[in-house]
């Protein structure tokens, strides 16, 4: 294996984590909830969440274009291609700038739903081309994880005791 070819390898499989035997798309999932979690640990508030939008954007763009190069090896929207959930999850973290854990548990049910079930449009972006497809079906569940994450967290501080 080329140079390039183990580049694309690690960013598409999430450094490896596609190669998982069983759910290799939770398990990317959960390796992306694994990498914000320990980023809370040394960062709260605006740097978390600067640093989980670094962490989308930049794999955003990778990701398209590793999963691009990697399907005309492994063919369509392949299964080890992970990159794409773990852009998915991060999406909805954004909103947990304080590092709990209990709503980044949410964040990764919530987007696996998404993910799996692809309701509201979500299979539709599987028809773009490439590494576009691949990766904005996840973008698309991410942001809709977001949404219903915004809302439990707005019902939680107001119904819950603080």
């Amino acid at each position: 294996m080329n140079k390039t070819n183990f580049f694309h390898v690690m960013i598409s499989t999430g450094f490896g984590s596609g190669f998982c035997p069983i759910a290799p798309g939770t398990a990317g999932a959960i390796l992306a909830v694994i990498i914000w979690y320990l980023l809370s640990l040394v960062i709260t508030g605006t740097p978390l969440f600067l640093a989980t939008l670094a962490l989308v954007v930049v794999f955003t763009a990778l990701g398209v274009w590793s999963s691009g190069v990697m399907e005309t090896v492994w063919g369509k929207d392949p299964s080890r291609v992970v990159v794409d959930e773990m852009v998915g999850v991060w999406i909805p973290l954004l909103l947990v700038c304080d590092g709990n854990i209990w709503y980044g548990l949410a964040a990764l049910i919530l987007f696996r739903l998404f993910d799996i079930f692809k309701p509201l449009g979500i299979r539709k972006m599987e028809n773009l081309k490439g590494g576009w497809g691949i990766m904005f079906d996840d973008v698309l569940a991410g942001v809709y994880s977001l949404v219903v994450l915004e809302l439990i967290i707005l019902a939680a501080t107001r119904w819950l005791p603080a």
